[in-house]
């Protein structure tokens, strides 16, 4: 697993959201980005994952926080995926895996005894000066949004 590190300069990205608009992450300079990565829509613990945070998504707001899933989906299946569950924040699509891979986030994965190259599912906390100020590789799917206030 190549995760970046803390204090390391996030890689600049640019991605289509469920819209088809062009996202990048000096869009948001000057912001606090919680940027996850996520392996596919419409899945119980993406769903939870998902769901939790947008849950919470008014109270990282106030705290200046934007928030940006990731996952090799395409823009019709998160449309369907913010449609479905009423989310709040923009997905992007990475079908190629470019941003996955440049974050770590794409990787050897083994589910009953077999390897397979799949999304690590993970979260970093970008600062307003575009550096990783913390990274989450165990996410709580169903309790998210406490991993990342705790750690606030």
């Amino acid at each position: 697993m190549n995760y970046l590190k803390k204090g390391v300069e996030a890689p600049d990205f640019s991605g289509k959201n469920q819209n088809g608009n062009t996202i990048s992450l000096s869009d948001f300079k000057g912001k606090k980005i919680i940027l996850y990565f996520y392996p596919k829509d419409n899945t119980p613990g993406c769903t939870a994952e998902a769901c939790n945070l947008n849950e919470n998504y008014d109270e990282f707001i106030k705290k200046g926080f934007e928030i940006i899933g990731v996952s090799p989906d395409n823009e019709q299946s998160h449309a369907k995926f913010i449609s479905i569950n009423g989310l709040k924040f923009n997905l992007i699509a990475d079908t190629d895996k470019t941003i996955l891979k440049a974050y770590g986030a794409w990787g050897m994965k083994k589910m009953y005894g077999k390897e397979y190259e799949g999304v690590l599912r993970t979260t970093y906390i970008i600062d307003e000066n575009g550096r990783i100020e913390h990274v989450f590789t165990r996410v709580d799917t169903k309790n998210h949004t406490q991993q990342i206030l705790s750690e606030l």
